[in-house]
């Protein structure tokens, strides 16, 4: 069974001087440069005393160093790749945890990695870069063995990665050299890479995506990789320019951004053409997936990845194979299967938990018999997501069954709620996520990130909304945001937005106005049992429910003599809101009564008490609060 260097071979022998890793400002490094290094990285580790079986955190910025080290620690140790962003605490957490031995960080490095490493006596091996991107000069290791290092074998650990720890106490996911290179090829012959196409990177190489769907498919498939700092809105379509890439790879919150900066794309590259563009990490929404389409010009493949599975476990495929937006497309590199909560395997179309089997997965969780347990039944590895197949097995996700919220008893998939915000054409980023609510358990609410000069509000975006999703989706407050915070590698951690978010959710008090808004107040506060209320403030996030909704409707239909629906305490849940629905209803309401009152002109009299005996003359009476209030504001 084949292993990382095992990939470089290949390409070394016959790579003819063909580039294997590019870097803005840098000359590139080929395939037999990428091997010396990888072997040189080696002869280091092991005369620093690193064995097969050593565990080595690697903690350099996003770019060209990190990957040729990567790839290097890979090849002879098990690599812990680390964001140097990290706090002291997050690098202590990780390091510890994973029971690193060693760490490789830049000379000269300031960061808090040097205290920490030194606190836990850890063995630092320092390097500079050479003038080739990924080109390594290991600081003070001149005299380190010459000869061909020994590598670790297929069965051996290379890469020891942290889940994203959103629910609870991040678990550490072991993967084998066999793990990686299967995934590798797996994607590199889904995509068809091969040495002519060259990928932009712009994920971070401390996490599965750029790891393995960037960097090490680029390698199996022998083609190149341009090694960024990480993404820039404005410098990606420079490098586009000056790298002509064949493809790139990133999560959906990327995406949006290019496509929000589409003006510059033609004007940086105008000859430009990609075979293709990549997706994973998380969902893609159908209009994002459209915008990329049209941009670009060219297939957008989502696939669906894990760190578990080694990234990559379905996609859909390029033409001529059919895509189906909205989907996350077929097996490619895993078998897949929808089971209940008892471990069964459901039909087409049935709605249960993703579930995979595959060369790429790992064996389990380390040191946590507890995860294993919940997470593995018969071999199949529970993804935690929700879904279903259709029947010609392409794969669509309902949702994160940790991530959806229970308002109430009544299940709303963030997903859902997110996509529906983003066929606004005002909204250009848009999260759900639960907030605590004193009697529904959860609440939902919304950050929303507009596109440049939009100007929608709330109430317009909510009334949105409503015809698209049933009352209870709709989230009760819509948090406009100049950027929705995001974890480390780009993708929203919605367990955390609450928090993250919190200041921003209150709003200030403004006082009711005398008349219609002071009359609904009374009401507020006879159902909620709390005041004093103000005219913006949100019904159901001052402790509302659905039940109390209707009933507020109800007294405001008793007193007002209409009949609206119940679903208006969620269409207008604040008194200003109420109040306006009122004054408009008001004014319909008057002009019917003008215009039946121009009927009966035309009656007889027995026809008259006719009608007045069915409908009742109860009925048609209007309460005097509204009229006042209904004329004074016109």
């Amino acid at each position: 069974m084949m292993n990382i260097v095992n990939l470089l071979e290949n390409h070394a022998v016959s790579g003819g001087g063909r580039p294997a890793i590019m870097a803005p400002g840098r000359s590139a490094l080929d395939y037999d440069g990428l091997l010396a290094q990888v072997m040189r990285c080696g002869q280091v580790l092991r005369t620093a005393g690193v064995e097969s079986t050593s565990r080595v955190a690697v903690v350099l910025a996003n770019g060209p160093e990190m990957a040729a080290t990567a790839v290097g620690v890979m090849a002879c140790a098990a690599c812990v790749p680390l964001s140097p962003d990290y706090s002291e605490p997050e690098l202590r957490f990780y390091l510890e945890d994973a029971r690193a031995d060693a760490v490789v960080v830049r000379r000269g490095e300031r960061g808090p990695i040097r205290g920490v490493a030194d606190a836990l006596g850890l063995r630092t091996i320092e390097l500079d870069a050479g003038s080739r991107a990924g080109e390594l000069v290991f600081v003070g290791q001149a005299g380190a063995g010459g000869g061909r290092p020994v590598f670790s074998g297929s069965a051996d650990v290379a890469l020891v990665l942290h889940t994203s720890g959103t629910t609870a106490r991040p678990k550490i996911v072991p993967l084998t050299q066999a793990n990686l290179v299967a995934s590798a090829r797996n994607i590199a012959l889904h995509l068809r890479l091969a040495p002519a196409d060259r990928c932009l990177n712009v994920m971070p190489l401390f996490h599965i995506h750029g790891l393995v769907g960037a960097l090490l498919a680029s390698i199996a498939g022998g083609g190149s990789i341009v090694c960024t700092p990480g993404f820039d809105d404005e410098a990606f379509f420079e490098w586009i320019a000056q790298f002509d890439p064949t493809w790139y790879t990133a999560v959906p919150t990327i995406h949006q951004a290019v496509v929000a900066h589409d003006g510059l794309y033609r004007r940086k590259a105008p000859g430009h053409r990609f075979r293709f563009v990549r997706s994973s990490s998380s969902a893609l929404s159908p209009r994002t997936f459209e915008a990329l389409a049209s941009l670009f010009d060219c297939p957008v493949v989502e696939a669906y990845g894990m760190t578990e599975a080694s990234h990559q476990m379905t996609s859909n495929p390029l033409p001529p194979g059919a895509t189906r937006v909205g989907s996350v497309g077929l097996a490619a590199g895993a078998e897949v299967s929808i089971l209940d909560d008892a471990g069964r395997e459901l039909g087409a179309r049935a709605v249960g938990e993703i579930c995979v089997l595959g060369s790429g997965m790992t064996a389990g969780y380390e040191r946590n018999d507890d995860a294993n347990a919940r997470s593995f039944v018969r071999g199949w590895f529970r993804t935690g997501d929700q879904g279903w197949l259709d029947d010609e097995g392409y794969l669509y996700i309902s949702g994160r069954l940790k991530e959806i919220i229970n308002r109430g008893g009544e299940k709303v998939s963030p997903r859902e709620v997110d996509e529906a915000l983003l066929e606004h054409p005002d909204v250009a980023q848009a999260a759900a996520f639960p907030v605590p609510h004193a009697t529904l358990g959860e609440d939902v609410v919304a950050a929303v990130v507009r596109r440049r000069d939009a100007r929608v509000d709330e109430p317009a975006l909510r009334a949105f909304l409503f015809s698209r999703l049933a009352p209870y989706k709709v989230p009760t407050t819509l948090v406009f945001v100049e950027a929705i915070p995001k974890g480390s590698t780009g993708k929203v951690q919605r367990s955390k937005l609450h928090e993250r978010l919190a200041g921003l959710i209150p709003r200030a008090f403004v006082e009711p106005r005398p008349g219609l808004e002071r009359t609904l107040e009374g009401f507020f506060r006879d159902v909620l049992g709390c005041g004093p209320i103000g005219a913006h403030d949100n019904f159901f996030v001052l402790g509302g429910d659905s039940l109390q909704g209707t009933r507020l409707i109800a007294r405001v239909n008793r007193e007002f003599g209409l009949e609206l629906e119940p679903a208006c305490a969620f269409l207008y849940p604040s008194i200003s809101e109420l109040a306006g629905h009122l004054r408009v209803r008001s004014a319909e309401i008057a002009v019917a009564e003008a215009t039946l009152d121009r009927e009966v002109e035309a009656m007889s009299d027995d026809e008259v008490m006719r009608a007045l005996a069915e409908d009742g003359a109860a009925d048609a009476a209007r309460s005097p609060w509204l009229q006042a209030d209904a004329g004074g504001a016109r």
